[in-house]
């Protein structure tokens, strides 16, 4: 069937108004890295395209949004509060999830996790096998969910196996999609190709320059943290549960010498989050999610230092958004860090080591740290912008798919990768 051409079966024309829809279980109304990407994508869409966006996502009770002339829609489906991260929710109801998508019809469903809501979108095309699926590598979850708590519960052998298995079902689900992409080689482009992924393509996420910077560094807040304008101030956002292991950075601030004067703002939710508050320390300032952007952008610009001990980062918005508020970065040489912090921008040391956490943390306030800053921004500024970030999305990935799709429905042909495998 090669040297066939059939105008019915031809990838949409590149100006075509397309329905696109994200589908995925990682949403939270206060952040994170996919609800961020999200929102991008979507203002995107209306802005600069003739394409309508729909987002299937957990939510409080069922509903229907609809706005932007009914380009941007949001199908809400009632699931359960994740324990311990109130602001994610467990979308389990896969039946509600292919109602959704039986009635929209969307040409593109992207999904931004790996457990069942996948599945969904797979059964769709089995009915719509003109349906092109693009899949996203977010998170690193057979070792950050699985093989690393199961080691320290029963043992590092069993947890390698399990962590095994885990990652032999990820090489499983993605090779059924049109097109999968990670946010960088080491969080996750290598690990993909090793698992048979074909077409593996890279998307870095980007950062809004005009949201995050030093201009927004605001003395009163500092004041208001008990902070005089030589005193240091740390700080750390993100979810505070074992894949973030904050509990390393606060292990490691508490070893820093209380001559220092430094003090650390520890923005996010999760279970650590009492024990931190529990300690009774107070240099440890934990204020909870903050609800919006430019209260964000104030904290990072105010911030002297951002710390990390995420050792599975995929990418690292928050990293790159500290950056563009004009920080350097203490963080740990592992996942797509050393992507992000490049000499002279911060310094990175081994894994879960608190030890060398501190000593980066004050070596790099001893040093010219606003000049780290400033190279970190500048380089955020040319490499991570979000309209780059569309731009290889949507001049790339999703003509792929679309690509692939219009392929798998030629009579008789059927692109590897293209059936269901279970």
């Amino acid at each position: 069937m090669a040297g066939i051409v059939n105008a019915d079966f031809l990838p949409p024309a590149a100006d075509k108004a397309l329905l696109l829809c994200d589908l995925t279980q990682s949403w939270s109304a206060v952040g994170g890295g996919v609800g961020t990407y999200l929102r991008a994508k979507r203002a995107h869409i209306i802005a600069n395209t003739p394409h309508t966006h729909l987002m299937i996502l957990p939510g409080s009770s069922d509903a229907i949004e609809e706005s932007d002339g009914g380009r941007a829609i949001t199908v809400w489906l009632k699931s359960p509060s994740v324990p311990f991260s109130p602001n994610y929710r467990l979308l389990l109801r896969n039946g509600a999830v292919r109602k959704a998508l039986a009635r929209y019809r969307p040409d593109v469903i992207e999904c931004q996790d790996a457990y069942n809501l996948p599945w969904a979108a797979i059964r769709h095309r089995r009915d719509h096998p003109g349906t092109a699926l693009v899949a996203g590598y977010m998170t690193d979850f057979p070792n950050v969910y699985v093989e690393r708590p199961v080691s320290k519960a029963v043992g590092s052998a069993i947890g390698s196996r399990v962590g095994k298995l885990c990652y032999d079902y990820c090489g499983k689900l993605y090779r059924q999609f049109d097109c999968v992409y990670a946010l960088s080689e080491a969080g996750g482009g290598h690990l993909l190709r090793a698992l048979g992924v074909e077409d593996v393509q890279i998307l870095p996420l980007g950062v809004d320059l005009a949201d995050f910077g030093p201009d927004r560094r605001d003395p009163e807040l500092r004041r208001s943290l008990g902070l005089s304008d030589d005193q240091p101030l740390l700080i750390y956002v993100g979810r505070m549960d074992i894949e973030k292991r904050p509990d390393i950075i606060v292990e490691a601030f508490r070893t820093l010498p209380e001559s220092l004067g430094a003090k650390i703002v520890l923005l996010g939710q999760g279970p650590q989050k009492d024990e931190f508050e529990a300690l009774g320390d107070p240099r440890i300032i934990t204020p909870g999610f903050v609800t919006d952007r430019p209260t964000l952008a104030r904290y990072l610009a105010s911030a002297d230092l951002y710390v990390s001990a995420m050792p599975n980062e995929t990418f690292g918005v928050s990293v790159i958004e500290a950056q563009a508020s004009g920080l350097p970065v203490v963080g740990v040489n592992g996942g797509a860090m050393p992507e992000r912090v490049l000499p002279g921008m911060g310094l990175l040391g081994p894994i879960a080591n608190v030890r060398a956490m501190a000593a980066n943390i004050q070596a790099v306030l001893a040093s010219d740290h606003r000049a780290m800053g400033e190279r970190g921004r500048a380089y955020v500024s040319g490499e991570y912008s979000w309209p780059h970030s569309m731009e290889k999305l949507f001049g790339t990935i999703i003509p792929h798919a679309l690509a692939r799709a219009a392929t798998r429905r030629l009579p008789g042909v059927v692109p590897a990768g293209s059936l269901v495998e279970a």
